[in-house]
């Protein structure tokens, strides 16, 4: 099966920004200790508020794994007010 890579793009609600890293680590810190999940990173932009989040898992499976845990759902829940745009591509290597 493929590895699959996440690239989301967050603005975070002006003033939020603080919070939502906050709650990124959180939800980092639980995926990296998931089975399947290669890579769990946080970058943030040198240019503007924008944080951007690396994932990889071994493959679908592992992804839809982590979709489905309580951190995940935790994390999604508390970053609702947090996220101004939110833009998530799920890729595989060619």
């Amino acid at each position: 099966m493929d590895k699959i890579s996440i690239t989301a793009i967050f603005t975070p609600v002006k003033g939020a920004e603080e919070q939502l890293v906050q709650e990124l680590r959180k939800a980092q810190q639980s995926s990296r200790q998931e089975e399947g999940c290669l890579q769990y990173d946080l970058h943030k932009s040198i240019e503007d508020e924008t944080i951007v989040l690396h994932e990889q898992y071994e493959n679908m499976d592992a992804l839809n794994h982590h979709i489905e845990s309580d951190h995940y759902k935790t994390y999604r829940e508390n970053t609702a007010d947090l996220v101004a745009t939110r833009d998530v591509y799920k890729v595989k290597e060619l």
